[in-house]
């Protein structure tokens, strides 16, 4: 049974940038553009046209050994490959649940740090949940990556190949349900997707260009979650690519949100969902509020009325919807699931004041694969 929330709640230190004297990835062509790719092979004496060849292995044909690649030189291939396509991580151990179509994969980096990534598979579609950092550092003390704190950033790359090794276990046939393909991709791994910006930024790119240059994804088909960094929520908002933003909100009130999440000591609850409002006037994209229920902290029936307050504030017009999410246990934690009485009740209330409210499926919760629960250890 967790504790009252009238009671202080510890949390680690917020940390907001990486630890220095990382070493970095080794570069990849997923972290270039076409232009850059073309420009590195030709830096490195070899021919610049060959980087669109190997995008194509890549992106397209979902390639994985360099001997398949033979429209490449077989003299120049082994050069060409290690130019441009690294190993970036190794997987260490996947874990199935759901009949097979849920798929947990602890990857090991080149540097020995861990992450984890999650594929799920529908009847009409696949989503694959990546991380973006080595652990996080937002410290929100409910989740077990927030409790390992915050090892380093992940690159463009790394965070691109998890979508693409999900892509090849798919188009092999390796999940139930026959050959597929990815329809989604949810930044809603391990780490805080805005405080990695640029890379998470190359990502979606790399995501969303046509093909060969990128994956050929639909923006709509990715989702971008994040505490609340207003000033990066802000960048987002100009950046021109219509991904679905989600915002873990928690709490409505700022006295119980500055102890859940650690960062709304520094942007309140107040300006956290005007820049998510804000983004969904810009980009005509209806932002997610996820909501993680705790039995006794964040589940009170006037919560959800405040909630509801809060976001009808800035008008009807379609720009919200809560997903409201069964806190999934951690190992060790005093945190617990909403009673499902409490749980109808909060989704009565928000509906009864017109916001569009749903549960989400908690799949992978038996193998720590659910919401808050990815912890990457070997």
């Amino acid at each position: 049974m967790s504790e009252p929330s009238d009671q202080p709640i510890k949390t680690l230190p917020l940390v907001m940038d990486e630890p220095r004297g990382r070493r970095k990835p080794p570069r990849h062509l997923a972290d270039l553009d076409e232009a850059g790719r073309k420009a590195l092979l030709e830096e490195m004496g070899l021919p610049g046209f060959r980087a669109k060849q190997l995008s194509n292995h890549y992106f397209t044909r979902l390639a994985d050994d360099p001997a398949e690649m033979t429209d490449l030189p077989a003299g120049q291939r082994d050069d060409l490959v290690s130019a441009l396509l690294p190993d970036l991580m190794t997987p260490l151990r996947t874990m199935e649940a759901d009949r097979g179509t849920t798929r947990k994969t602890l990857w090991k980096l080149f540097d020995g740090a861990l992450v984890e990534s999650v594929l799920m598979r529908y009847p009409d579609r696949a989503t694959i949940c990546v991380s973006s950092q080595a652990g996080c550092g937002m410290a929100c003390p409910f989740c077990a990556t927030g409790m390992g704190g915050l090892q380093r950033n992940m690159s463009t790359a790394e965070i691109v190949e998890q979508v693409v090794a999900g892509a090849r276990s798919l188009a092999r046939g390796e999940v139930p349900g026959g050959p597929g393909r990815v329809s989604n991709v949810v930044f809603m791994g391990m780490g805080e997707p805005l405080a990695n910006y640029k890379a998470v930024i190359g990502a979606v790119r790399r995501l969303t260009d046509p093909s060969p240059a990128g994956l050929g994804m639909s923006a709509r088909g990715v989702t971008v979650s994040t505490v609340g960094l207003v000033p990066r929520i802000n960048q987002l908002t100009e950046e021109g690519i219509p991904v679905t933003l989600a915002l873990s909100l928690h709490a409505p009130d700022d006295e119980l949100r500055n102890e859940l999440v650690p960062i709304n000591t520094r942007f309140s609850v107040a300006e956290t969902v005007e820049a998510a409002w804000n983004y969904a006037r810009v980009t005509k994209r209806r932002v997610s509020i996820e909501y993680a229920m705790m039995r006794g902290i964040n589940d009170q029936a006037h919560r959800a009325d405040l909630l509801a307050d809060v976001l009808n504030s800035y008008g009807d017009w379609g720009w919200v919807h809560v997903n409201l999410i069964p806190l999934n246990p951690i190992e060790g934690s005093k945190w617990t699931a909403s009673d499902p009485a409490d749980e109808r009740e909060f989704v009565r209330r928000l509906e009864a004041k017109g916001i569009p409210t749903t549960v989400r499926d908690t799949r992978g919760r038996e193998i720590d694969g659910a919401c808050g629960q990815l912890a990457a250890k070997e």
